[in-house]
């Protein structure tokens, strides 16, 4: 039977883990869409990759009160790649869509970048605050559709330039850079690449593409150029797609 599933944040759950309480807009579709009663059998994921499966003991219109009755298994297992997916900040909808699709691939981290050729600018902080709640919801949402139990992280929006700075000690993940012009193939850097390939990052730019700067910086700083082939892509399509390439050449995509 397929699993009645809901998000719940870590700091939701009692310490000893026996209860959990579900938030105002889970809880109303808990109650008002799903109909489900006092007794009825749920699931709830925190998030970080842990799932547990419990009973509802009280349901209010704005938060539910659900007992665990033990930790399972989630219903889809994690890809062993950590995949970072770094876009260029796109216009509306279509970067909801990148987010969307990245979770449901198993990116395990969204990365908003200020490009030269960005398709929006941020207004302040504020704005961009507001855009980085948005995507997480949107995240949560497509992490319970796919079955995952941890929701990939989606940052504040970071410039191009600090995005280039190296990695920390031990996390030095394999960097690759796709643009239209002046890369390999993919096909022939990933022959380059370690059989096991644990932490990778990607980037995708704009509808505008790269300036001829961006790409001597990137390259400087030891990233990797790639091409996809002879069609250019709309740049939504490119994140998307270069999601689903690499979990099948290096995660569990098969």
């Amino acid at each position: 039977m397929t699993r009645r599933r809901f998000y719940a944040p870590p700091r939701a759950f009692t310490n000893g883990f026996d209860s959990v309480e579900l938030a105002s807009e889970e809880a109303r579709h808990l109650r008002d869409v799903l109909r489900l009663k006092t007794g009825d059998e749920v699931y709830v994921f925190d998030g970080t990759g842990k799932e547990f499966r419990c009973h509802i003991e009280e349901s209010r219109r704005d938060a539910a009160r659900l007992k665990i009755i033990n930790e399972v298994e989630p219903a889809r297992r994690e890809s062993p790649l950590l995949l970072t997916l770094a876009v260029a900040l796109l216009k509306g909808e279509k970067f909801d869509l990148v987010v969307q699709k990245a979770t449901e691939l198993g990116a395990a981290r969204i990365v908003p970048v200020v490009t030269t050729h960005a398709d929006i600018r941020l207004r302040d902080e504020s704005d961009a605050a507001k855009r980085v709640a948005r995507w997480q919801r949107i995240a949560i949402e497509a992490a319970k559709q796919s079955g995952r139990a941890a929701v990939p992280q989606v940052d504040s929006p970071v410039s191009f330039e600090s995005l280039l700075e190296p990695a920390p000690a031990g996390k030095a993940p394999v960097r690759l850079m796709f643009s239209e012009r002046d890369g390999q193939s993919l096909s022939d850097v990933r022959k380059k690449l370690p059989t096991e390939v644990q932490w990778l990052t990607a980037l995708t730019g704009s509808e505008g593409g790269w300036t001829d700067e961006e790409i001597a910086d990137a390259l400087d700083a030891g990233w990797i150029i790639v091409t996809l082939g002879g069609r250019i892509l709309r740049a939504e399509t490119a994140a998307i797609t270069v999601a689903a390439l690499l979990q099948h050449l290096c995660g569990d995509l098969t």
